[in-house]
């Protein structure tokens, strides 16, 4: 006789009860197929095809990503000529008067030199209000020549907003002898030519020009009579095969075309292809930056017509000029 039965549905009689569907199903699933021991992997003409289509996107970005840099880079420049801009502005509420394009005198007469001490340009006098009254009080001694060795920490010091962020260039050049801080921001010395300007007064007397800046300029903004909005008093120089390097310093006497470290002539339009060493240009292949009279910056083409480009730069020819 069978022992105690039991109610539960897992026995039968007291013995377990079998799933016969658990068996049914088990018997019909095939057995898992084992694990395959082998890597998948890029064959060498998907890996030659991933590297093609790699590169041709970076062709494509390339461009654009250059492109956005200079862009930049062209809006920082702007932006260190309207510092510029502002500065002259404030030297001239302080002073009454624009700084001399650069300084110079006869030292036993007395008499205007071209070439003659002290020979600081315009830039140097706006050091104060370009917040470098560090350098300006405390390094330059504006009663010397810029040769003096005296002014030498003062002649080497090299300052970000006088240098556009285009022009990979060393920051100090040789000048006559002297290593000298460099700049890419000239003043107008208008459309006469430099060189017979020059001519004229060498030996001795004022080397006059029809722009803004010239030797012992002393302008003030009643003495722009074309308007301060329809005429250049500041412009860009990047160093070019056929071009010298500029100064915010001043004339060295030394120096092959010392005038022409710190004033700039429009005798061509600017960036164009030529032997004149005194033009304006730069690194930016839209054009040419320009300060005007009244603080506003443009960027001037190449392709700007002469005469128009000409009026731009003279302070009292005048002249009217649109469309600009």
């Amino acid at each position: 006789m069978f022992a105690r039965q039991t109610n539960s549905r897992n026995y039968i009689f007291g013995f377990p009860r079998c799933d016969c569907r658990a068996i049914h199903w088990s018997l019909k699933r095939p057995a898992l197929a084992p694990r395959s021991t082998y890597r998948t992997a890029f064959t060498l003409v998907e890996l030659l095809v991933v590297i093609t289509i790699i590169g041709i996107l970076i062709a494509l970005l390339l461009p654009a990503v250059q492109a956005a840099r200079e862009a930049a880079r062209r809006m920082s420049c702007s932006n260190n000529l309207k510092q510029i801009g502002l500065a002259l502005h404030m030297h001239h509420d302080a002073k009454g008067r624009l700084p001399d394009g650069w300084t110079g005198y006869d030292p036993q007469s007395g008499e205007p030199l071209f070439n003659g001490p002290t020979g600081w340009g315009w830039a140097a006098k706006i050091l104060p209000y370009i917040e470098q009254s560090g350098v300006y009080d405390g390094l330059m001694r504006l009663d010397l020549s810029v040769t003096d060795a005296q002014n030498q920490l003062a002649r080497e010091s090299c300052f970000s907003v006088l240098r556009c962020p285009s022009d990979n260039g060393e920051p100090l050049c040789d000048l006559g002898g002297y290593q000298t801080a460099t700049s890419n921001y000239i003043g107008v010395f208008g459309s006469i030519e430099l060189h017979d300007a020059v001519e004229a007064v060498a030996g001795g007397g004022q080397c006059l020009g029809d722009g803004a800046f010239y030797h012992n300029s002393r302008l003030s903004f009643r003495d722009i009579r074309d308007g301060l909005s329809q005429t250049f008093i500041v412009g860009e120089r990047g160093v070019k095969e056929q071009q010298f390097h500029s100064t915010w310093v001043g004339v060295f006497p030394t120096a092959e075309h010392s005038p022409a470290r710190v004033v700039g002539v429009a005798a061509s339009p600017p960036n164009s292809v030529s032997d004149e060493p005194h033009n304006f240009s730069s690194f930016h292949p839209a054009g040419t930056h320009f300060l005007s009279g009244d603080g506003s910056v443009r960027l001037i083409s190449e392709y700007i017509e002469t005469n128009a480009y000409h009026a731009l730069c003279t302070r009292n020819g005048g002249e009217i000029v649109g469309g600009n």
